[in-house]
């Protein structure tokens, strides 16, 4: 129940047998997160809250947003609350998203993977409706490890015989030879990211039993050459790093019965100079083209610590004011 104490102050009761303690969290590090972000002064006393400042009607409902996910069950945490807060602030509600109802799978230890962002949610309905997505937004935004969890509900749901997860290892550049071991020892450590997500959703053991099987395969994009890969779910992870050649190679291996999911972070081309970028030139030349969708994160969907939102602000701004020259 709120209370208007006057126009720079209002009172929130809250009933004493509410979680207050998941309400405020840690040394009410929620409440900390919500003055300074909204600029208000929150007091607590008793089973009474009260705010006072500017943005009263907003920390209101940053505050009955909380409430209402406690309510329902789910647990607080500062991505969460931080988000909640950056959505109040545009009108937009958390709780009326019904996120908490969007399961995507289980991983192997039970845990239900959810969208965490409206950005996230938007994504996986394309994933779900469309035979080519391209995921593109900065790290931390979820858009491999969401591919790889709808390739693995795919599989479960028995909707595709095969996941195929491919990596360009430009890092590599074409110099493998000097790296110890056999040709997958060279390659594995730039594909480690896909093995990460594979081992967190489906075990590790599970995980390299599909594989031996080849029931999932792990491997570098030039392995991609020559494939028609029909009822199979394909990512192409880091897809900044193709060549304009690479793109078009890799997006005519879909057969029938299959999905295609690109992702990439067009921010972080790391391709020799002179090259062009094949996913940028992917957005513009198939923008417009039927069952294909093109899906941007933004920083508001960075699923990771606080900073790393942060840092990709810095970035930015940086280079919105010192544009990188080419080289």
């Amino acid at each position: 129940m709120t209370q208007s104490l006057n126009n720079t102050a209002k009172a929130i009761i809250i009933e004493d047998t509410f979680d207050r303690g998941e309400l405020f969290g840690n040394l009410d590090c929620n409440l900390k997160l919500i003055e300074e972000h909204l600029g208000v002064v929150i007091i607590q006393r008793d089973n009474m809250l009260t705010i006072k400042g500017d943005k009263l009607e907003t920390a209101e409902k940053v505050i009955n947003e909380l409430m209402t996910l406690i309510e329902k069950g789910e647990k607080l945490d500062t991505q969460k609350v931080t988000y909640i807060i950056d959505l109040c602030k545009q009108g937009i509600s958390y709780a009326e998203s019904h996120m908490d109802k969007d399961i995507v799978c289980y991983t192997h230890m039970g845990k239900p993977l959810k969208p965490k962002t409206l950005g996230q949610k938007y994504y996986i309905k394309s994933m779900r409706n469309k035979d080519v997505v391209f995921g593109i937004g900065p790290a931390g935004t979820g858009k491999t490890y969401l591919a790889v969890a709808m390739a693995v509900n795919a599989f479960k749901k028995k909707d595709v015989q095969k996941i195929i997860l491919a990596r360009p290892a430009v890092e590599a550049g074409e110099r493998l030879g000097f790296l110890p071991g056999d040709l997958q020892d060279k390659v594995d450590p730039y594909l480690r990211p896909l093995y990460d997500a594979l081992y967190d959703i489906l075990g590790r053991d599970t995980a390299l039993r599909l594989k031996e099987k080849e029931v999932i395969e792990v491997v570098p994009l030039a392995y991609m050459r020559g494939r028609t890969l029909d009822n199979s779910f394909i990512i192409l992870d880091e897809a900044q790093n193709t060549t304009r050649e690479q793109m078009k190679m890799f997006l005519t291996r879909m057969g029938f019965g299959s999905k295609v999911v690109v992702t990439g972070d067009v921010t972080q081309i790391d391709l020799p100079r002179g090259k062009t970028s094949g996913l940028t030139e992917a957005v513009r030349v198939l923008k417009g083209v039927d069952d294909i969708d093109f899906c941007f994160l933004k920083d508001t969907d960075v699923v990771r610590h606080e900073l790393v939102k942060k840092i990709i602000n810095a970035y930015d701004k940086y280079y919105e004011k010192n544009p990188p020259k080419e080289e």
